[in-house]
C-alpha cells in the first residue's frame, strides 16, 4: 500500500491518503476503518437537474465525498468462484464497501445524506479517525506501507482430483485456483480412465502453477496432501520442468517442499506450515510466528492448562497481574463498533509489550486467525501458572473490600 500522505499529531488526532494496490491491502482498509471515522474518497452519484419546461434530466458525476462511516463490508477474493468449464476456478478480487452519511459540503450532494462508497485498488482515499489514532492502527500503516511487503509462500493443498492454488503473505491466504477434475476409481483389470483422468489433473494444476505461482519471488512452495498426491505432483512438475527446459522452475527446485496434511482442505495449511523443514524456511514471517505460537497454546493446555488461558475476561485477568509472557488475539476483536471495547484491547497489548511479553495479532484471514476465534479470539500462554479459580476468587474479595471502603466501612461503629 501507498502512504500518500501522512498528518497525525502527538494526541492521535489527523488523516492519514493511502492508496491500496492489492487485495491485502484491501483487507488492511477494511481493519484500520472504524464505525465513526471520516472517509474521503472519490464517488458516482447521480444527480437530476429540472429545466424551465418542467421537465427533469439525470447525469453521473464524479465527486469527492466525505462520509462519517456507520457500515463496512468486505467481500474476500477467495469467497466466490466460477468454473470456466475445463475444471479450473477462477478468484475475483477483494472489494471494500464504506457506508455513511456526508459530513462534508458539496455541490451535488446534501449534508446529512447517505451513501456507499467502493473503495477501489489504485485510487486514493483520506482516512480521519476521530477517536484518534491507537497503537494498533499505527502499527498496522507501517506494516502495510512498508516496502518489499507481499507473498511470502506458496502452497498447493491437494487431493486425487482437487487443488487450491495459495499465496500467504503477512496478512492473508489467497487462494488464486481451486481445482476440480473428476478422477474414477481404479478397477481391476484396466486403470487407464483413472490414469487418464490423472494426468488430465495434475496438467491443469501444472499450467496453474507456471501462472500463478511466482515460485522465484517466494521463500518456500508447499505441496500438501493426506496421502501421496503431493509425491505425485512434485514429481511431474520437475518432469515437466525437465522436457519444456523451464530453467527458472528447475533452479526453484531446493524452494519446493513436500508435507503431509490431514485434509485437502485449505485449513491443512496451518498443519503443514507447523512442519520442522517449512518454519526453518520461514523463519521471521508473521504467518509462521503466529502458527508457532498457537501450536506452542495448545500444547501448554494439554500439558500445564494453568499456564494456557483463553476468554476476554480470564486473559484481562492474566495481563493485570503481568502474568502474560505470549498474547494470541485476533484482528476481529479490534473491529468493535464500540471505541471503547476497541480501546480495551488495544491497552491490553501495550500492557503486554510494556512488560516484555509478546503480542500477536493474528489475521483473521489466514487459517491460524480463524482457529484462534474458535478460542473466543484471545489466548494467552503465561510466564507461570495460575489457577483461574483462586484469582477469581480473589478478584471477589478485592472488590467486596472497595465496596465496604467506598459504604464509610460497613457497621464498624456497631
Amino acid at each position: 500500500m501507498k502512504l500518500v500522505n501522512k498528518h497525525i499529531e502527538k494526541d492521535g488526532s489527523g488523516y492519514v491518503t493511502l492508496r491500496p494496490e492489492d487485495d491485502e491491502d484491501m483487507w488492511h482498509v477494511y481493519n484500520l476503518i472504524s464505525e465513526g471515522d471520516h472517509v474521503r474518497a472519490l464517488a458516482v452519484r447521480r444527480v437530476q437537474t429540472l429545466s424551465s419546461t418542467g421537465s427533469s434530466d439525470s447525469f453521473r458525476v464524479k465527486t469527492n465525498l466525505t462520509l462519517e462511516v456507520t457500515k463496512t463490508a468486505f467481500s474476500p477474493a477467495a469467497s466466490s468462484s466460477q468454473s470456466n468449464g475445463t475444471g479450473e476456478k477462477k478468484e475475483p478480487t477483494a472489494s471494500l464497501q464504506i457506508s455513511g452519511k456526508v459530513v462534508e459540503e458539496n455541490e451535488f450532494v446534501k449534508l446529512g445524506a447517505y451513501h456507499t462508497l467502493d473503495l477501489e485498488a489504485n485510487r486514493d482515499f483520506r482516512l480521519t479517525k476521530t477517536s484518534g489514532w491507537d497503537s494498533i492502527a499505527l502499527e498496522r500503516i507501517q506494516e502495510s506501507t512498508q516496502e518489499g511487503r507481499g507473498a511470502e509462500l506458496g502452497a498447493i493443498v491437494c487431493g486425487e482430483g482437487t487443488a487450491a492454488i495459495c499465496l500467504l503473505s503477512e496478512h492473508m491466504t489467497t487462494v488464486r485456483q481451486r481445482i476440480e477434475v473428476s478422477v474414477p476409481r481404479k478397477r481391476k483389470g484396466g486403470t487407464s480412465g483413472h490414469e487418464k483422468a490423472m494426468e488430465n489433473f495434475l496438467s491443469t494444476v501444472y499450467q496453474a502453477i507456471l501462472r500463478l505461482i511466482p515460485y522465484q519471488d517466494l521463500k518456500a512452495v508447499v505441496i500438501a496432501s493426506p496421502g501421496f498426491t503431493k509425491d505425485t505432483l512434485y514429481d511431474y512438475i520437475f518432469q515437466q520442468a525437465n522436457l519444456t527446459s523451464n530453467k527458472p522452475l528447475l533452479s526453484s527446485r531446493s524452494k519446493w517442499i513436500k508435507v503431509h496434511s490431514n485434509t485437502s482442505h485449505v485449513h491443512g495449511l496451518v498443519e503443514a506450515l507447523r512442519a520442522p523443514e517449512v518454519a526453518k524456511m520461514l523463519q521471521g514471517a508473521k504467518f509462521a510466528r503466529e502458527g508457532v505460537g498457537l501450536d506452542k497454546f495448545h500444547k501448554m493446555l494439554a500439558t500445564d492448562e494453568l499456564r494456557a488461558w483463553y476468554g476476554p475476561e480470564h486473559v484481562a485477568l492474566a495481563v493485570d497481574r503481568g502474568a502474560v509472557g505470549t498474547l494470541l488475539i485476533s484482528d476481529d476483536l479490534f473491529r468493535s463498533s464500540d471505541p471503547a471495547t476497541r480501546n480495551h484491547y488495544v491497552a491490553m497489548v501495550e500492557a503486554v509489550r510494556s512488560k516484555g511479553g509478546e503480542a500477536l495479532i493474528f489475521s483473521s484471514m489466514h487459517e491460524s486467525g480463524q482457529q484462534l476465534n474458535l478460542l473466543t479470539g484471545i489466548a494467552a500462554i503465561l510466564t507461570y501458572p495460575l489457577d483461574i479459580e483462586v484469582v477469581e476468587m480473589e478478584e471477589r474479595e478485592e472488590r467486596e473490600r472497595l465496596d465496604k471502603e467506598k459504604n464509610g466501612g460497613g457497621n464498624e461503629e456497631e
